[in-house]
């Protein structure tokens, strides 16, 4: 007889606790199973993830393929942010990969992605803006502004204060259509006086 120490780790995208009332799963293999589960929300639901994730693959990718592609362009993030992911990270890795294949300079543009992402549902795009989006933009707006202001415009500085990195600042500046340059004006103004 020999004896062993067996730890099984399982993943599903499913709701089993449904399936089970449905019948469509064994209650005893769920209870078997259950011991620690970790609920992870899909990529979709994870913004910033998406850009870290992104610039991760992009490095590896440029090493493995022994390319200088060192970027994403602001339009391509867009992109990667409003696109569902239904292949959760295994369609955003693939989809650099791709990207650093097909790039010729430092950045992979909106040309350099697959043709899935170019397409948007029609629903998201006659979607309007809802109030609360706006809200929240706002408020992320004022605190990245505030804290620009803070940090003397140095965007390393105003990421390590957010408790982020300096490439989603320097997205989100894009994106909200901040200066910080002129927080740095304001800066020297003030040691002026």
């Amino acid at each position: 007889m020999v004896n062993v120490n067996v730890r099984i780790i399982a993943a599903t995208n499913r709701d089993l606790e449904q399936d089970i009332l449905a019948e469509r799963f064994r209650a005893d293999l769920f209870y078997r199973l259950n011991v620690f589960p970790l609920y992870l929300p899909s990529l979709r639901e994870r913004g910033s993830d998406i850009i870290l994730l992104a610039d991760h693959f992009v490095l590896k990718y440029s090493k493995e393929m022994g390319k200088h592609v060192k970027k994403i362009s602001t339009a391509a993030i867009e992109v990667f942010l409003s696109h569902k992911w239904p292949g959760n990270v295994r369609e955003l890795e693939n989809c650099i990969e791709r990207a650093v294949l097909l790039s010729s300079g430092d950045t992979i543009e909106i040309s350099h992605l697959p043709p899935s992402l170019h397409v948007r549902e029609a629903k998201v795009e006659k979607k309007e803006r809802g109030k609360l989006s706006s809200i929240v933009e706002a408020q992320e707006r004022s605190l990245i502004i505030d804290t620009l202001e803070a940090a003397g415009g140095n965007q390393t500085k105003a990421a390590k204060m957010l408790g982020t990195t300096k490439r989603i600042i320097q997205y989100k500046i894009t994106k909200l259509g901040i200066n910080p340059k002129l927080f740095r004006k304001k800066n020297k103004d003030s040691k002026e006086e």
